[in-house]
């Protein structure tokens, strides 16, 4: 990243004529002002083979590994190979650092990339909209904005060509919040939205409530433990009805320093309404029982584990597997939601030069439905990446 540094040049040369002086100074800290700028361009050739119906254009699918948009039926819908080149998962990035005269420090950092969006075309100019991945601010040990769920540890994110990696297993989320740090230890408040399979309107009054706590280990070795509390909350315009339900997951992850670059890297949710925390919206929160009108929620059991392997100074490769298991109170009336997923990925990453990097990853992955429709993809891919 690029840094300017601004100082007052006045404050300086004071501060030299006290010191010169033998005057004391009432504080040790003097205020400064960094900025940086980053992010990286990156270039992704993309070659899928899908066992049913080949997704749009624009869908998520055709941009990365999406796991509920794996395409599922009984293989009529087989097409040729289908090649997409891209260059969205480029991004930008600034941030502010400030230190006070009272020691105190406040950050500030906004990022954005080019995914999502289906505004482009890839026609002519294959133009697509920034969206907003990261805005907040740090004030000493508070935060305040939006960035990663405290419920996700980025850290355990396996090193992927593909822009998320095990999609269908992974904790990923980002969002607004209030976050209290301290030293281990944090707690917070975070933007809550219901989503359940046959609901209405979004309802909910109450923020998410998660805790997470790092164990740090010798060499850079952790393990991080998460809990999360929600109030699910829907309601129906047309007759006022409203229904409520209570919401809970765990989360652990680990990334395990073996030493010369080499790690291994897991996770594992569990939870009964853990729904869009885990696997990019793959799980609900529940559905809508049509006996009781109530929420009904789903459980779902996921994990990963990864193995990072550096062959030598300039090849490095990744393995990772991923499942997700999904268990519904009444599986007729959950016949057309996902019931489990899982993936593999293997990629070899060649380090041409400081920060630029190029290579190659396969992924499999599969998909099946409450009611056995199933469905699989194989993707190819060759990535270039220049960070700065």
């Amino acid at each position: 990243m690029a840094k300017f540094k601004l100082q007052s040049t006045a404050v300086g040369v004071a501060l030299a004529f006290l010191a010169s002086s033998g005057i004391a100074l009432a504080d040790d800290h003097v205020p400064s002002t960094t900025y940086k700028f980053g992010g990286y361009a990156k270039f992704d050739a993309m070659f899928s083979d899908y066992s049913d119906a080949t997704p749009d254009g624009n869908s998520l699918m055709r941009q990365f590994y999406y796991a509920p948009q794996i395409p599922v039926g009984d293989g009529t819908g087989s097409s040729d190979l289908t090649t997409d080149f891209q260059a969205r998962e480029s991004r930008l990035n600034f941030r502010v650092d400030h230190k006070t005269a009272g020691g105190s420090s406040v950050t500030a950092f906004v990022e954005m990339d080019f995914f999502t969006h289906g505004d482009g075309n890839e026609v002519v100019s294959n133009s697509y909209s920034p969206r907003l991945r990261h805005a907040f601010i740090k004030y000493d040990k508070w935060t305040f904005g939006q960035t990663w769920s405290t419920f996700q540890d980025v850290g355990a994110l396996p090193e992927n060509l593909d822009f998320v990696g095990p999609a269908e297993s992974t904790t990923f989320i980002r969002q607004a919040m209030v976050r209290y740090t301290s030293g281990n230890l944090e707690l917070a408040a975070e933007n809550p939205q219901t989503f359940v399979s046959g609901g209405t309107r979004d309802l909910s009054t109450v923020p998410d409530l998660i805790g997470r706590y790092t164990i740090k280990l010798d060499g850079g070795s952790y393990i991080k433990l998460a809990g999360l509390v929600r109030s699910l909350k829907i309601g129906d315009e047309g007759n006022g009805s409203q229904e409520d339900a209570t919401a809970w997951g765990v989360s652990a992850s680990t990334k395990f320093v073996l030493g010369n670059g080499n790690d291994i890297r897991a996770m594992v949710n569990y939870g009964d309404g853990i729904g869009r925390y885990v696997g990019l919206g793959f799980v609900p929160d529940g559905y809508i029982d049509e006996a009781s009108n109530e929420i009904e929620t789903a459980e779902s059991l996921s994990w990963f584990v990864s193995y990072r392997a550096v062959w030598n100074d300039k090849w490095r490769s990744n393995f990772t597997y991923g499942t997700n298991s999904i268990d519904y109170n009444d599986d007729t009336q959950a016949g057309g939601l996902n019931d489990n997923a899982s993936s593999f990925h293997v990629n070899l990453i060649h380090n041409v030069l400081p920060k630029l990097d190029i290579g190659a990853e396969i992924i499999f992955a599969e998909r099946e439905l409450v009611n056995g429709t199933d469905g699989d993809f194989t993707r190819f891919m060759l990535s270039a990446k220049y960070a700065f």
